[in-house]
């Protein structure tokens, strides 16, 4: 395997089941291939499949058939949701369009919960936490709880959260989707700032001018990836 790959998709299908047994294929046969430290976005038009293709990089859900290697390591195989999780609590982060943070609780704690959960000691887990939250120019509301803060500084607790056990691979799925502009392109200003420190980051996006950030766009229809360097001419 090249050393540069840090995901590569063969021949990957998907389906989910209606309550009568009907299947509904998502994924038809993905081919896919993301080097490490890129900064890729995934778009396509609604049902495409973009969201469970973001589902499967981050081992939220295991795949029906194909083939999923993760720095070498072939996933394919891996059904069972503990082992799914060890690997997704060891190598990612997740950003998503809701933030959920937990009302009762301060921006560090908010984003500390993961270390908790990683048993990290709390003087260790609440420094990083403070580290991330001042590199996001948050360092100022570390006591606050969410309610006292806008969407856009809600957002950046959750990408610091995400980062607090330093995942070597940070994904998002319309993470723009409940921000205005500003916040928007902000936000984007802070991705391109963790691309330069190395890390690989995959995001779902509808919109184009979130998805030119990115080192290149990966475009969907009707399950399969149609084109993995797409260029920007029209809207979808």
């Amino acid at each position: 395997m090249n050393d540069h790959i840090e995901i590569e998709l063969d021949d990957v299908h998907k389906s989910y089941y209606l309550a009568g047994g009907e299947e509904i294929p998502v994924l038809r046969g993905v081919d896919l291939k993301i080097n490490k430290g890129e900064f890729v976005a995934i778009m396509g038009e609604s049902g495409c499949g973009k969201t469970t293709l973001l589902n499967i990089l981050g081992c939220l859900h295991p795949i029906d058939s194909g083939k999923y290697l993760l720095a070498g390591e072939d996933l394919g195989g891996v059904k069972d949701d503990y082992t799914l999780a060890f690997i997704r609590n060891k190598k990612m982060g997740f950003i998503f369009q809701q933030f959920n943070l937990f009302a009762r609780l301060s921006a560090i704690k908010n984003v500390a919960l993961p270390a908790l959960y990683a048993g990290t000691p709390r003087h260790e887990r609440e420094e990083k936490a403070r580290e991330l939250l001042e590199s996001v120019g948050m360092g100022e509301r570390t006591k606050h709880k969410p309610s006292e803060l806008s969407g856009g500084q809600q957002q950046r607790i959750a990408i610091c959260r995400a980062l607090i056990n330093d995942p070597e691979i940070i994904l998002a799925d319309e993470p723009t989707g409940a921000l205005d502009s500003k916040a928007g392109l902000e936000l984007m200003k802070i991705f391109k700032g963790f691309k330069d420190r190395g890390k690989t980051l995959i995001m779902v996006t509808h919109t184009t001018e979130v998805a030119k950030y990115a080192d290149r766009i990966i475009y969907m229809k009707d399950g399969v990836v149609v084109d993995s360097d797409y260029k920007l001419k029209t809207s979808f």
